[in-house]
């Protein structure tokens, strides 16, 4: 079984064809939906990432196999085992990507997959170059302790990524409501790509929204407030090495003139937008603000 197929590699050709589908519906429906300079650098990012990847798979592998041999049980290739390493695959995935909008280490790598002002499946393939780099992958390690092996892990990870894909678009409404309310959806992922002050560090969810409906980070998105996709502070262009280095640049910046070792420590772990002399909005000064002018109106 350890030679179970790459779930992510299976499913290009049909992300390449539900791209161009999804493109020619914005052409009847909306054609601000797609910037052909910033589909082309979402290309260009994805193929980078599966770069990175390649590069970095084996000492991943390697990693995960010397934890694997201090397992805690031995867990076998029965199809229960998959449903069960999936669903707490999901789990881990909810832990890192809470970690990686709230931890400024984890969001320099993350950062990348929200560096675009438009929604659509194109955007989805933002991913990475830098993950192995950040220490991403740690937050699957309990399941190699816990005994899943790593094939099993890697493939249902797989298939994680992949479910995701089809929730970056605007081309579909609302699913059913039993469907909203366990499952990630469009509706739920464009609350969390939003920048919006009320759906700032919501819906971490990759595949069961369950997870911030049960941790409190659950915000449904309303027809009141359309999402308005980006970064708080966007990108000044569509370069493609800017958008997956410049947090990093950034941290090297104020590490380097931060004036004593805690405001060294905090620029790296701290949320986001962090500052030692408090000039800057972190997502929580900036929601708090909202939430007073709310007060006033």
């Amino acid at each position: 079984m350890s030679d179970l197929p790459s779930p992510v590699d299976l499913a290009i050709p049909a992300f390449v064809l539900l791209i161009a589908a999804e493109m020619l519906v914005a052409r009847v429906r909306d054609r601000s939906r797609y910037c052909p300079r910033d589909t082309l650098t979402s290309l260009m990012l994805g193929f980078g990432s599966t770069i990175a990847g390649v590069l970095s798979g084996g000492l991943v592998l390697a990693l995960a196999m010397w934890v694997h041999q201090f397992r805690l049980f031995d867990i076998g290739w029965h199809w229960g085992w998959f449903v069960l390493a999936f669903v707490l695959d999901d789990l881990a995935y909810y832990g890192f990507h809470r970690a990686a909008h709230r931890v400024r280490w984890f969001w320099a790598s993350h950062v990348i997959h929200h560096s675009s002002q438009h929604y659509n499946l194109s955007t989805a393939l933002r991913q990475t170059w830098t993950g192995f780099f950040s220490l991403a992958f740690i937050f699957r390690l309990p399941l190699f302790l816990i005994g899943f092996p790593p094939a099993m892990v890697f493939f249902v990870a797989g298939l994680n990524l992949v479910y995701q894909f089809w929730i970056h678009t605007e081309a579909i409404g609302r699913m059913p409501h039993w469907f909203e309310a366990v499952m990630n959806t469009p509706s739920h992922h464009r609350v969390h790509h939003a920048t919006n002050a009320r759906y700032l560090d919501r819906n971490y969810a990759g595949v069961f929204i369950v997870w911030d409906r049960m941790f409190g980070t659950f915000e449904g998105e309303r027809e009141d407030e359309p999402p308005r996709y980006g970064i708080v502070h966007n990108l000044p262009d569509f370069s493609v090495v800017r958008a997956a280095f410049h947090e990093w640049v950034g941290i090297a910046r104020d590490v380097w003139t931060a004036p004593n070792w805690h405001a060294r420590l905090r620029y790296l772990f701290a949320p986001p937008g962090w500052s030692h002399d408090g000039s800057r909005d972190t997502s929580e000064s900036i929601k708090a603000r909202w939430q007073a002018g709310r007060d006033v109106v």
